[in-house]
């Protein structure tokens, strides 16, 4: 039996130009449906901009500074977002993603701005009656199909995500020797990055609003924990096992990035703060070492075992899953605290000054020569002659930099019992 290549060669080729028209047709398809979802998102800003931005400005219901928070660059993002509809529908997707991306910035504002115009949106419904009556009429128009202006301002960051779909699938499904791969692979980074934004911002704002929850929560003893930098991860029930054998006594944790917090409740029937807590004690994490304790819950729950600076907690739960997960939970915020502290310290070691030779600090005006206090070495006689030749001046040297030289060679105690010695050799450098 032989074996002929003729015919696997035809059904190699046929195979590939399979594979590109199913590439083809796959982009055909997501490029039909971003236009038609471009010219429906262009339509919905439009009716924000003619029906709010424009007649608000016209009326005159609400002041300038009021209308730019609620709407901020909404107006910008429409004529940008006109300009890249014109050439999708030209089937310009490179070019046009590509001029898109000049004017993001316009999104980075927006996207900024979102939790605040959210927040003046709900201030001056309940305030003013007159905006309240107008919003109601716009949003009442047949064109708004029951949309409300809330939902609309959403639109800019939902578009995004969108973008980024969409351009991944088109890129994916182009050659990569076609000149629009470049652009779309270049507009698929640049929207990622607004993407990532948004979602980093929502991130943040939830952070935010659980911190101002506890501290709602906390009455008594007062805890700032709105703090910078500061992440809320859990709260729960815990039992705290006493060292002398008394009965476990439960209570309230919090657990953030940086400190965890004890507290215990207030009665219900308490005058001002029923439902409320007290805070007891505020552990900091950067010390903190944890580790389980096996064999003493009889497989029920367990028990974990917290040693900080100036205290030691066993705490305990029944619930082998929730213990286990605050084990996790406290674990991975105390790495990212000693993660962090360990970059700083690098960071300031790559700062410290290098030792410098004679001559590379007497070409150097902002730093004073340190030949006094080096330890050297005498390669040859040559060498050593020359340095005998300039002992005075080095030694002028070293008297005017024995501060400097000092804190570089901290424990060089020889050289400064012996001046002449180093001064006549200092001026060679290992």
């Amino acid at each position: 039996m032989s074996f002929s290549p003729g015919p696997s060669t035809p059904m190699g080729a046929q195979s590939i130009q399979d594979q590109r028209d199913r590439w083809e047709r796959k982009k055909n398809r997501v490029a039909r449906e971003l236009v038609q979802s471009e010219q429906k998102y262009c339509e919905q800003l439009d009716l924000v901009v003619t029906y709010f931005v424009e007649i608000l400005k016209a009326k005159g219901t609400l002041r300038q500074d009021i209308r730019e928070s609620i709407f901020s660059s909404i107006k910008s993002i429409h004529l940008i977002n006109q300009s890249l509809l014109a050439d999708l529908e030209q089937q310009r997707f490179g070019l046009g993603f590509e001029e898109f991306c000049n004017h993001l910035q316009q999104y980075n504002t927006y996207v900024d701005n979102i939790q605040i115009a959210k927040k003046v949106l709900t201030v001056q419904l309940k305030k003013s009656k007159a905006f309240r009556r107008f919003k109601k009429l716009q949003e009442s128009r047949p064109e708004f199909h029951q949309q409300k202006l809330e939902d609309l301002i959403q639109l800019p960051l939902q578009r995004i995500q969108q973008y980024k779909h969409f351009l991944r699938d088109l890129t994916e499904n182009t050659s990569p020797d076609n000149l629009e791969f470049q652009q779309l692979s270049k507009a698929v980074k640049a929207v990622s990055e607004v993407a990532q934004r948004i979602q980093d911002n929502a991130h943040r704002h939830d952070n935010h609003m659980q911190l101002r929850r506890v501290q709602k929560q906390l009455k008594g003893r007062k805890t700032r924990i709105l703090a910078p930098g500061r992440w809320y991860i859990r709260e729960g029930w815990l039992k705290i096992v006493p060292p002398k054998g008394t009965e476990a006594k439960p209570k309230m944790f919090f657990l953030f990035s940086d400190i965890l917090l004890q507290a215990k409740r207030f009665s219900p029937v308490h005058p001002t703060n029923g439902g409320k807590f007290a805070c007891q004690q505020v552990y900091p994490l950067k010390e903190c070492t944890a580790d389980k304790v096996f064999g003493h819950t009889k497989s029920q729950g367990g028990l974990i075992s917290l040693t900080f600076a100036r205290a030691k907690l066993l705490l305990m739960s029944e619930d082998q899953e929730d213990i286990n997960d605050w084990y996790r939970s406290i674990c991975l915020a105390i790495g990212q605290l000693k993660s962090k502290n360990t970059v700083v310290h690098r960071r300031d070691e790559l700062r410290r000054r290098p030792l410098r030779s004679d001559t590379d600090s007497q070409n150097t005006p902002d730093r004073q020569p340190t030949c006094g206090m080096k330890r050297t070495m005498i390669l040859d006689e040559d060498v050593k002659g020359r340095t005998e030749g300039h002992i005075s001046s080095c030694a002028t040297s070293t008297q005017e930099n024995d501060h400097s030289a000092t804190k570089r060679m901290k424990h060089d105690n020889t050289s400064s019992a012996r001046p002449q010695e180093s001064a006549g050799s200092s001026c060679v450098i290992l």
